[in-house]
């Protein structure tokens, strides 16, 4: 069959290879085997296949997967043949708190991920995809639409009448705003490109902020709750965003801490922390119960993903060029 691999390290754009690999074996006791039709692109993909997250020369690229049960092995009840699935981004993480194995075992980092044909793998390491998606909208859930299902409904406890601020328009925060809203939460969204800003009112953001003309958003964003703040801040930006995220934010509001896209470290005025009573958590996607239950409020709520281009696995290399260029909204997907 057909994949990806990573080639010289550390690893470039220009070094990925469509290569022939062999068959996925037959599944063994608690596996199945999965024909995968479809990836999508997370910032942490695009980090793999750049060199700045080390892995193993040769690689196979990317944390999702979404496809079709062909095999199932002994002992078990849970898939059949004929199953559409979707990839768990920690496979040994299925509830509960994260075992510290977790972190050493995702999928395209520390173990090969979904850019080929076809997996066996353990069944845990999947759950069914929501009733009525294509593979391709499957497949932009395992990261970056748990991402945000965490980071409102199990860090946080959104509920009605709360106010949300997304950072962005990548897919973490348009999966965040979609959430939101379909939980009754008014929405802030922020980003660079007012064409991009049109776009989120569509989806129903309530209030939006171009942070390159209002480089002070976080007392904006005050300012549009009436002075008493945003109790959940979807943070993708870095250390270079918190300063602004807790000065938006209310008093006991929560902070959760997402990306790096501003860099890795940084310094943090401790006192705001602390004069407001704020909670700013970190959080790395989450476990496979959570996106079991992500997936029965998808289907109750009639959610679906934005996929913003769509790429063949051949040509992911071009794929990660044009989310390095920033010019998508929502999801990058990959069709295999």
């Amino acid at each position: 069959m057909k994949a990806i691999r990573t080639g010289t390290s550390p690893s470039t754009l220009d070094s990925l290879e469509l290569v022939d690999i062999d068959d996925a074996p037959r599944p063994g006791p608690g596996e199945i085997t999965v024909d995968l039709k479809a990836s999508s692109l997370n910032y942490h993909d695009f980090a793999v296949v750049k060199g700045m997250i080390p892995t193993e020369q040769g690689r196979i690229p990317m944390s999702d997967g979404a496809g079709v049960v062909t095999a199932i092995g002994e002992g078990v009840t849970e898939f059949a043949s004929g199953d559409t699935v979707v990839s768990t981004f920690f496979p040994e993480w299925l509830t509960g708190p994260p075992p510290q194995s977790a972190f050493t075992r995702v999928p395209g980092d520390g173990i090969d991920g979904f850019a080929r044909e076809s997996i066996t793998a353990p069944a845990t390491a999947f759950t069914r995809a929501p009733e009525g998606f294509s593979h391709t909208e499957a497949a932009t859930l395992t990261c970056a639409g748990l991402t945000a299902w965490r980071a409102l409904f199990v860090d946080y406890a959104l509920k009605p009448g709360d106010t949300v601020l997304v950072q962005g328009t990548g897919g973490v925060s348009i999966f965040a705003l979609q959430f939101a809203k379909a939980a009754g939460a008014t929405v802030i969204a922020t980003s660079s490109s007012d064409k991009k800003l049109e776009r989120v009112k569509q989806l129903g953001a309530d209030h939006v902020i171009n942070y390159k003309e209002i480089e002070a958003w976080g007392p904006k964003a005050l300012g549009m709750t009436g002075g008493r703040g945003v109790d959940c801040v979807v943070k993708v930006g870095g250390p270079g965003t918190l300063d602004q995220s807790m000065l938006a934010a209310r008093v006991g509001g929560h902070v959760s801490l997402i990306g790096v896209l501003t860099g890795m470290a940084g310094p943090v005025q401790t006192a705001l922390l602390f004069s407001k009573n704020l909670t700013v958590q970190g959080l790395t996607v989450g476990s496979r119960a959570m996106q079991q239950d992500m997936i029965a409020a998808i289907e109750a709520n009639g959610i679906k993903p934005v996929i913003s281009d769509t790429f063949a696995l051949a040509d992911l290399a071009d794929a990660f060029r044009h989310q390095e260029a920033n010019k998508h909204f929502g999801k990058i997907a990959v069709e295999i």
